[in-house]
Parts: C-alpha cells; structure tokens; sequence
C-alpha cells in the first residue's frame, strides 16, 4: 500500500465545487468531506473584534449536507474516490445510511466510500438526539447496514438501539461490490468496532507517531481476532499543522484566537501527557465537551489568556512545509497510508489562509519525496 495524500472538501457555505476538476488528476488517494451541523469555533469569538474572518462569512457553522455533497462531487468527477469524513450514526438511521451510501456509490460509479464515526456532542444534543451509549449504538448500526446490503429478500433485527421488521434494500451493489467503509475511532471500544468492521481507519487524535502506531495496532488486533484481514485496513490521519514561511510568521499564526481555540479539541488529560494544564480545566473532554453556541465570552477570553503557545505546538506539527514533512514522515513510519494535510494556520485570517492551500501542495510534494521508496 502506497503513500497518497488526501483532499478535503469543504462542505460549507461558499460551497466551491469548481476545485473537484483539479482533485481528480490522480494526485490524491481519495476526497474527504466532512459532514457537520457546527463547526468547533466558538460563537463568541467569531466576531471582526477576534477575526478577520468574520467579515467574509457571519457564522462558521454554514455546513451542508456532508452526503448531498459527496453526490454532487460523485457527478462531477470520474476517478478519484470520495469519503465522507466523518457521518455520525446518530442523526442518521442505519437504514437511511445504508440506502445513501448505496445511492452515491452508484452516482460515483463504484468510488464511494461511507465514512462513519459514533458522534460528537456539538452535532446531536442541541438537536434532540439521544447521545447515550454512543459506541454500542454506532456498533448496531454498523451491523445494522451490513445485514440490509447483505441480505437476500427481507430482514429482522431487534436490537437494544434498533428494530427492524421485514426490512428490505433490494438496490444491488454496484457492479456487486458494496461501498466501502472507513470507522473514525480513538478509544478502545472504539478501535475494536473498527478492527471488526472498518475498511479503512482513521483516528479523532494521534498526538504523537507511537500514538498513532498504538491504534493502528489495537485496529488490527481486533481485525485479526474477527477473522478479518488486518493489512486490508487502510490506515489515514486528518494531520492537523500549523505552517508557516519562517519563524516570526509562526508565532504570529499562534497568536491568533481561533489557533489558541483549537486547544479546546484537545482532552485535559491528553494535554498533562505533555506536561500542560488545560486551559479549560483538569475535567475537559476536549471535542466531546464543545458546544460552541454555550461557550460565553468571558469563558473563552480566560481560556484564551491562559493558553501559552508551546501547548499548541506540543500537540501538532509546525514550521515550514518541509518541517511539516519530516514530522508527517513519522508517522508514515508508523504505519499511515493515506495523510490529509490540514494546516491550521488558515485559522489565523484571511492572510494566512491566502498562502495555506501553497503550503499544504509543497508539504505534500515533500512527503511524497520522502516516502518515494514506501509501497
């Protein structure tokens, strides 16, 4: 299995489709489209006072349907194959992500990949939806689409999350093969489920390459121990960095709220490993805990004057593109495949994200120097 980095596609408002021409040249392993009710930014500092950015978009949280994209782009590209990154099985019945996927993967003649993932705080409570047990509800759910695309003629299910009677999905898998699908997993629980489900793996957070080859070894344990092939499991990473021309510009990409913000996906615990108190307090659960719409001023102003800059660049990448690179390249040495490069500095304003999408191409035209003996 080669290295081949991935694209994203931002699934929000400006929707800008005109980029899927360029992706589909063979550069790039797969896109990946997120699919998201909010974004992680809080409400309050999305604001001119804090951000430039603000006074191009009013709200960070103008999301689409992370589906009804991956359908468009399947229609507007003819090669490269397309992931969501991720769909929670929470707001959407098994039933439905069956027959979605089922429908996309046709649109994209066979090049769809269901990306799936059990959910996060920020996309489910505000709406209503039951967030209890939220690793055993995904792993009936993933059985769940397995039993309707695999099945021959109607089903039953009762399960402890779902009930299914006499259900069908007569759509046949085009060309008889089913889409695949890639598990979005960090904890234990969590990592078996994709050991005995995923085709392909990525984690929520990998904060350091023997991290990552931790994960990836517990994915392929329990890959090994249900029957499964565990080399068949395609390892990726979403590769948060921060990328900067030289040192001056770096530290002004870290002085720049939304960065310091990006602190609140990080678990306190996770953030003691490298021997830092989390701004938010011992008790954060980093992405589980966000609920941008919630995080008042004044919480958000004390976070932001107790984040120091060396937390920030403890838990990701950072320096130049080539910097970047070297730091990327231990994590293919760990065992990732498929790398997205997302560079965080774009988060800094709108100068900054002007030079992101160049840093990200030459971050990627070194890694690919890098791993050019890797197959």
């Amino acid at each position: 299995m080669r290295v081949q980095p991935a694209a994203f596609l931002r699934t929000t408002l400006p929707l800008d489709l005109t980029q899927l021409r360029s992706l589909d040249g063979g550069r790039y392993h797969s896109i990946w489209l997120p699919d998201h009710m909010v974004s992680f930014w809080p409400d309050s500092i999305w604001t001119p006072e804090f951000t430039d950015l603000a006074t191009v978009s009013p709200s960070p949280h103008r999301h689409l349907d992370g589906l009804a994209v991956a359908a468009a782009a399947a229609v507007l590209t003819s090669h490269v194959p397309l992931a969501t990154s991720v769909v929670d099985t929470v707001r959407r019945h098994p039933a439905l992500l069956a027959q979605s996927a089922l429908t996309v993967d046709h649109l994209s003649h066979g090049r769809f990949i269901l990306g799936l993932g059990s959910g996060e705080k920020e996309n489910i409570a505000p709406y209503g939806f039951d967030f209890s047990r939220p690793v055993s509800r995904f792993e009936e759910a993933l059985h769940v689409i397995r039993l309707l695309w695999e099945s021959d003629g109607p089903v039953d299910h009762d399960g402890r999350f779902y009930r299914l009677q006499h259900a069908r999905l007569d759509t046949e898998p085009f060309e008889g093969r089913f889409p695949k699908i890639w598990i979005g997993a960090s904890g234990p629980r969590s990592l078996a489920v994709a050991g005995r489900y995923a085709d392909g793996w990525w984690p929520a957070g990998a904060w350091t390459p023997h991290d990552y080859a931790e994960k990836l070894a517990t994915v392929r344990e329990s890959a090994e121990r249900a029957g499964r092939d565990p080399m068949a499991i395609t390892p990726c990473y979403i590769q948060v960095c921060l990328m900067a021309r030289d040192e001056a510009a770096l530290q002004d990409v870290l002085a720049a709220p939304l960065v310091k913000s990006f602190l609140l996906q990080v678990p306190a615990s996770t953030l003691a490993g490298f021997g830092f108190r989390h701004p938010m307090g011992d008790d954060w659960q980093g992405f589980h805990d966000i609920d941008p719409a919630t995080l008042t001023r004044e919480r958000i102003l004390d976070f932001l004057g107790r984040v120091e800059p060396e937390m920030v660049l403890a838990m990701v990448p950072h320096g130049t593109p080539q910097q970047v690179a070297r730091t990327i390249k231990e994590y293919v040495d760990a065992g990732l495949r498929v790398p997205k490069i997302l560079d965080y500095s774009a988060m800094a304003g709108l100068d900054h994200a002007a030079a992101s999408a160049q840093n990200v191409r030459a971050a990627e035209d070194a890694l690919m120097a890098l791993c050019s003996d890797i197959s």
